[in-house]
């Protein structure tokens, strides 16, 4: 397979990101109006925190800091998830 243009590259990279760091923000938004974490898994966030710390530490220690940063925004969305089901609950989800 040929080798891809960087900036074609970059553009997937940075769109990854975006994505995966919107992605977290309705669930955030919707436990906030709702006052609810009604069916929210807590051993699912509690596996995609500790995905994102590693993903997190591959990114610093490979000197990679967009794979660094984006993992760092979604960590911290996902902690305000996971701080967010346990504050408001979720049944046996």
């Amino acid at each position: 397979m040929p080798e891809a243009p960087l900036w074609l590259i970059n553009t997937f990279g940075v769109a990854a990101g975006l994505c995966s760091m919107a992605s977290f923000v309705p669930q955030i938004m919707k436990i906030l109006r709702e006052k609810s974490a009604e069916g929210l898994s807590l051993r699912m966030y509690a596996v995609t925190t500790v995905g994102f710390i590693c993903w997190t530490a591959y990114g610093a220690l490979s000197g990679s800091w967009p794979v660094m940063l984006a993992n760092a925004v979604c960590l911290c969305l996902v902690v305000t998830i996971l701080a967010l089901r346990l504050r408001f609950g979720g049944g046996k989800a």
